[in-house]
């Protein structure tokens, strides 16, 4: 080993050479890596993506059908069917009316009053299908595009694309419900077989940061020594072991570490938000439930409004055993069920829409409203809850390059199959990356023997809903 000769003076002529020039070829590195991923110009620069794991019914929430209520109480035309939990009862209406909403009219149901007020700014997909009808594959497909783990998130694929727009804090963060984790957990927002430091950081309001402060004993000279030393020993490192990617990610990631002990605290910390918007939020509301998600959609504002690249935002958590009690997948009680989580979604994400039309960040940022498959027509046999229904879903977006008040594809009369301009995963994920720049097609990583993509060897651009 070649030994570092250091007297005071070359440490600190060296360190601030070294890391100058780490930090420009840092930064340079993202610009490049942009220039050359980034394929047309982009209408998009950020992306906030809200899930609601446990399979958000379609034809309850944004899917209105007339012949539920005209049918309600008969038989699904066709055979009998027996899906993921078993055999299906009658045709079921939603127990809560649906309403015109917005200059567009569109019919949404009365049980989110807040967010249907954003009517005319959502471009509704009513034709979405899934290939499974179990939540964990299936909310790992909605993440990555794979029913399996172990491929990268959407986010991560765009910080692996475009690179940080702020340097001090992580470019793709997961934000989880004070509830929990979604079904199987991490893989939805894993960097896959990308470089780790595309993995999202998981931030959450209810779950204060550690104590980062610089302990009194340490003077902020040592302290920077120290950082600027091992720096130095982390730059010999890695050039002694060329083609380790993952060791380099693994530096980055404790580099990224060390500058979020500043930014991070302040992003956490509200103190600085105006009554008015705790107000608009509902964060103090009495249910926890709801001041804990209405806090968590603070911080997503906050995060985006400072350079986060991808933020993905969950409402509700992975199944316990109690159905309806942690998430939407309403199995036996679906009016009990949709009565307590709809109000917590309602306010607060209506609330983090018009914060973000009124600062202006909608013109930078795309938001997507996500769930992994939808749920049947009929009641479940024995049962006042609906069963899962993989052929039939909605999803929409809004914000930066994207028509509002209108709606792509449709489902059956009764909402059991997507019928016209049937769309998948892969298609919306054409959507989300045409958005941002990149050709889906074009954006790729080899990976064990091929070039894989978010899309898979599928997908194409839906145009109908840009603007």
């Amino acid at each position: 080993m070649t030994p570092l000769f250091l007297t005071r003076r070359h440490f600190l002529r060296d360190t601030t050479t070294g890391l100058t020039g780490v930090a420009l070829t840092h930064l340079l590195g993202n610009e490049t890596l942009a220039q050359r991923l980034q394929h047309h110009a982009p209408k998009a620069k950020q992306v906030l993506q809200i899930f609601c794991p446990g399979a958000a019914s379609h034809i309850d929430l944004w899917d209105y059908k007339p012949a539920l209520e005209k049918y309600d109480g008969t038989p699904l035309p066709g055979a009998a069917e027996v899906t993921f939990q078993g055999k299906n009862g009658n045709l079921m209406k939603s127990p809560w009316p649906f309403a015109p909403a917005g200059k567009s009219g569109k019919m949404l149901t009365t049980l989110l009053p807040f967010m249907t007020k954003h009517a005319d700014d959502i471009a509704f997909i009513h034709s979405m299908t899934s290939r499974t009808n179990t939540h964990g594959p299936g909310n790992v497909f909605m993440a990555t595009g794979s029913v399996r783990e172990g491929f990268p998130a959407a986010g991560a694929w765009a910080s692996y694309a475009l690179g940080s727009l702020n340097d001090n804090l992580p470019t793709f963060v997961a934000i989880t419900d004070v509830r929990g984790e979604p079904p199987n957990g991490k893989a939805n927002w894993s960097n896959g077989f990308l470089p780790a430091q595309h993995q999202a950081t998981m931030l959450a309001a209810h779950q204060p940061l550690r104590n980062l402060t610089r302990p009194t004993s340490i003077s902020a000279d040592e302290e920077l020594a120290t950082r600027d030393f091992l720096q130095r020993l982390n730059d010999v490192h890695a050039a002694r072991n060329p083609g380790e990617s993952e060791l380099r990610a693994r530096m980055a990631s404790y580099e990224l570490a060390a500058r979020m002990q500043l930014a991070a605290p302040e992003v956490t910390d509200f103190k600085s938000e105006s009554v008015a918007i705790h107000k608009l939020y509902g964060t103090d509301d009495s249910n926890p439930l709801k001041a804990a998600y209405a806090r968590n959609c603070l911080l997503a504002r906050r995060l985006l409004e400072r350079g986060v690249r991808y933020v993905s935002l969950y409402c509700a958590s992975r199944a316990s055993g109690i159905d309806g009690l942690l998430n939407w997948d309403a199995h036996r009680t679906l009016k009990t069920d949709y009565e307590r989580h709809c109000p917590i979604l309602d306010q607060p994400t209506a609330a983090l829409l018009t914060d973000l039309k009124q600062r202006g960040l909608l013109k930078d940022t795309l938001v997507l409203w996500t769930t992994e498959f939808g749920r049947m027509p009929t009641h479940q046999e024995g049962s006042t809850g609906r069963d899962h229904n993989p052929d039939a879903f909605t999803v929409w977006m809004m914000g930066a390059g994207v028509k509002g008040g209108v709606s792509y594809g449709a489902t059956d009369e009764f909402g059991r199959r997507s019928v016209e301009n049937v769309s998948t995963v892969y298609d919306f994920y054409a959507t989300v990356l045409h958005l941002l720049g990149l050709d889906h097609e074009r954006l790729t990583y080899y990976h064990n023997g091929t070039n894989r993509r978010l899309t898979d060897v599928h997908g194409h651009v839906i145009r109908e809903v840009l603007a």
